[in-house]
């Protein structure tokens, strides 16, 4: 151990391979007895029965209950979600104004399609509104994310009467029709329709790994260790990339004849990846001037997620003509919205456009109930202080591991980003090599071992993921912390028994 800790940074004080696992937060909860199939079963009928899924573990992870930030498997072992079911479980699994809420509409009027009206469907727009700025004032309830971007996009070229649509390299906003093109990752495209055609895709202004960028980039409490030329009133890196947007009309599209611009105010898929300071603002600037709308998706980073601010285009200082949003919205239930100005709006009355389950009754009941329990519990203030003090403590893992080559991210939406550590240096381009595959797969099943749920993003996969359900604690980052520590530790003991 003497000489690994001399040759590399990242040998934990705190964990020897013979101590026990670290020890999670205690809870007053018992799961209820598993009565499922097996789990033998349950692996042929995802085999034999069931369309391709994403595996996450190795052991594929059976899941039986859920309560607030913890998920328990069919054995009734319990685990920290800081994942959310992708940033989805906003206010924490089974909570019990959320099942309240679902139960006392389910016994009044369960569907009746938009064919109808309800009052609950009103009374959830008068709530989502009041969070909007601006003219944003006009909703379309739908399903999901893709849903919204499907319809954002549709609205985007009927409004201004234009076709072509660009979006930001490394972004994720669906895989359903016509967002395969938009979405910039090669891992979610087929090689099946021209679901591309006026589609064009922008550099991302990744401050970490891409051309420009550095230590005074970000809006962040966290940033890179890249240095940068950029100072606190202006950010060079945001100039550059701006500019190679900017050469897309040069090159790609006539001026003012744009459709619409699309970009999250965080990339959620991508790796958790931030833009640099002015960036969106002055490319908001520049598709207006050329006749396009500009669409938020909030879909990962909305209600109240990175702390600040309840939907993070507003840390941008920008208005979007059009917001789409799910996930969160819902805290796990098939939930999306649109929300627009009502001029845009009117530009689907051209033709017939109808969504059977949007707006459903008891959908909106738990719209209205997340929205409510948000603002009770001071959710949106909790990611602000546990996602800020989770930041600070990663950076201080950042210090000692030389495999954390980037820390990043708001509120509880932060990414970690793993590289090679045996490279030295990361101001130069190019260098920045990631940590391979096999490796972080053996730090992440280290982690479901010791009962510690996150995902795993970026390009090459090697960004961890934590977007936890909302209220999670202090004590549950002391948790994380503790095992990261150990999976990693193991990590380094692995590779130097030539075993990694």
């Amino acid at each position: 151990m003497k000489n690994i800790r001399s040759k590399f940074k990242g040998i934990s004080k705190h964990y020897t391979t013979s101590s026990l696992f670290p020890e999670l937060p205690p809870i007053d909860f018992k799961p209820l007895p598993y009565k499922g199939i097996s789990y033998e079963k349950a692996q042929y009928m995802q085999l034999n029965n069931v369309f391709p899924q994403v595996q996450m573990y190795e052991d594929p992870l059976l899941l039986h209950e859920g309560k607030m930030q913890w998920l328990f498997d069919y054995k009734g072992k319990r685990y920290l979600d800081m994942f959310g079911g992708i940033a989805t479980v906003s206010v924490g699994h089974c909570h019990p104004k959320i099942i309240e809420a679902i139960a006392e509409q389910s016994g009044i009027l369960g569907h009746v399609s938009g064919a109808y009206e309800h009052p609950k469907m009103y009374e959830y727009v008068e709530s989502l509104v009041s969070k909007m700025p601006g003219d944003l004032k006009t909703v379309y309830l739908v399903n999901s994310g893709s849903e919204a971007n499907e319809l954002a996009m549709l609205l985007a070229r009927l409004h201004t009467g234009n076709q072509d649509v660009l979006s930001i390299q490394n972004c994720y906003h669906g895989v359903s029709g016509n967002l395969h093109g938009l979405t910039a990752l090669a891992s979610a495209k087929f090689n099946n329709t021209p679901a591309g055609i006026s589609i064009h895709h922008a550099m991302c202004p990744d401050v970490f790994k891409g051309i420009w960028g550095g230590r005074k980039c970000r809006d962040s409490p966290v940033q890179t260790q890249r240095s940068c030329e950029c100072d606190r009133n202006h950010c060079r890196a945001a100039d550059n990339y701006y500019e190679q947007l900017e050469n897309i009309f040069s090159y790609s599209i006539p001026r003012g004849k744009v459709a619409g611009f699309f970009a999250e105010s965080i990339q959620g898929v991508g790796g958790v990846v931030q833009f640099p300071r002015g960036y969106l603002k002055r490319v908001y600037e520049l598709i207006r001037s050329n006749g396009g709308l500009c669409v938020a998706d909030e879909v990962q980073t909305g209600f109240g997620r990175t702390g600040e601010h309840f939907w993070n285009f507003q840390s941008h200082g920008i208005t979007p003509d059009i917001v789409t949003m799910a996930k969160g919205i819902g805290n796990g239930f098939p939930m999306a919205a649109v929300v627009t100005t009502s001029a845009i709006a009117r530009s689907l009355n051209s033709a017939f456009h109808f969504n059977t389950f949007g707006g459903n009754p008891v959908s909106c009941a738990v719209g209205v109930s997340v929205l409510k329990v948000i603002e009770e519990e001071g959710l949106q203030q909790n990611c602000l202080d546990v996602g800020t003090y989770f930041l600070e403590k990663l950076c201080g893992m950042r210090r000692e591991w030389k495999i954390i080559g980037d820390v990043r991210g708001k509120g509880l939406m932060i990414g970690v980003e793993l590289i090679d550590g045996d490279q030295d240096d990361i101001d130069n381009i190019g260098v920045i090599n990631p940590l391979n595959c096999r490796a972080v797969s053996r730090i992440k099943n280290d982690c479901l071992k010791m009962g510690l749920l996150f995902g795993v993003g970026g390009i090459r996969s090697n960004v961890l993921r934590f977007m936890p359900p909302m209220c999670v604690t202090k004590a549950d980052v002391d948790f994380t912390i503790a095992v990261l520590r150990r999976a990693m530790q193991n990590y380094y003991e692995a590779k130097y028994r030539n075993n990694l």
